[in-house]
């Protein structure tokens, strides 16, 4: 059975996510945005070494945390209890409803014809000055965000949980991932963050390089998966050749996939933004330029792209669960 606490750890995360969906507003990530300040008052003194010890203790303190106790009820207590303890983890690290109903939203008002609620939406989603721009950027620019929230929050989670499960070091893998995508963004260089003690160039350097490190692989997972249920000759080559259309690496590999597998065109000038405060939501970093250079092949956004990208993630998702199912069953008839 611990063989098969993997697969329905997930399944129970994805069913409950979706009958109660976590607050935006939880004091679990009010105790990590916490955590992060507190780490970097007490060890970011401006060296690079410093910068690594914040980034480490920060992110991999947690997961060992998370480890332990799965540890001890799986040897102590049970599968059973273990099993629930995976439930809850990945119920705050896994999930679409943490950013889906900013996608509704926008979506149902631009099916309506209201495109300023649509600007309105979006520009409180994430936080930018969406004031001047045309439908069809709207368009784009929700599906970019929206495709790299779904990697965040649902696939890059399940590809770590799913590596470091299989080691048998059970939810850990989620929390890493997790707490990386969060400090990188809470600490990143294009942060809006305001405190009493910003964090250090060094700081920003290494959690924004250890990030780079830990997504490289889910970002390649995420648009392999994209290729299969989609276009498949097309996300390919939009991988291979218009994936450096975006400054970051491994988004641009995500976005580039999607673009190829549902034939939209993406990329080009970005949103800037114009807003202060925290961010905590997956997506791009508040001002982040979503890329500056040409966009990708493919035609012009419209909405019946994001119910098509809706039906590519979704589609993803049940190739996820099928794999892991087969790779499940091989191992308890192994």
């Amino acid at each position: 059975m611990i063989a098969a606490m993997s697969f329905f750890a997930i399944l129970f995360a994805l069913l409950i996510e979706q009958a109660r969906p976590l607050a935006r507003s939880n004091p679990i990530h009010a105790g990590l945005r916490a955590w992060a300040l507190s780490v970097c008052r007490g060890f970011d003194a401006g060296q690079s070494h410093h910068g690594w010890v914040a980034w480490s203790l920060a992110v991999l303190v947690p997961p060992v945390a998370v480890l332990a106790v799965h540890w001890a009820l799986l040897h102590w207590l049970g599968w059973p209890l273990a099993l629930v303890w995976s439930v809850a983890v990945l119920y705050i690290t896994l999930g679409f409803r943490q950013f889906s109903h900013h996608f509704t939203a926008i979506r149902d008002a631009l099916e309506d014809g209201d495109a300023a609620e649509a600007r309105a939406r979006l520009a409180q989603w994430k936080q930018v000055d969406a004031s001047e721009l045309p439908r069809s950027e709207i368009v784009r620019h929700v599906i970019e965000y929206s495709v790299i929230a779904a990697h965040r929050h649902v696939f890059g989670v399940l590809a770590w949980y799913s590596v470091f499960a299989a080691l048998g070091l059970g939810p850990a893998g989620a929390v890493l991932y997790r707490l990386a995508e969060f400090v990188a963004r809470y600490w990143g260089s294009r942060s809006r963050v305001v405190t009493a003690h910003p964090p250090s160039e060094s700081l920003q350097r290494a959690s924004e390089r250890a990030w780079m490190v830990i997504d490289w692989l889910p970002a390649r997972l995420t648009a392999m998966s994209f290729a299969v249920v989609g276009s498949f000759e097309e996300a390919i080559e939009g991988w291979r050749f218009h994936a450096q259309r975006f400054p970051n690496d491994n988004d641009g590999v995500v976005l580039a996939a999607t673009a190829g597998a549902i034939n939209v065109r993406l990329g080009g000038e970005a949103l800037r933004s114009h807003a202060g405060g925290v961010q905590v939501q997956a997506g791009f970093e508040a001002g982040a330029d979503i890329g500056d250079s040409d966009a990708t092949p493919g035609r012009e956004p419209d909405v019946g792209h994001l119910r098509s990208v809706v039906g590519l993630v979704w589609r993803s998702v049940v190739v996820w669960m099928l794999v892991l199912a087969l790779l499940t069953l091989a191992r308890l008839l192994g």
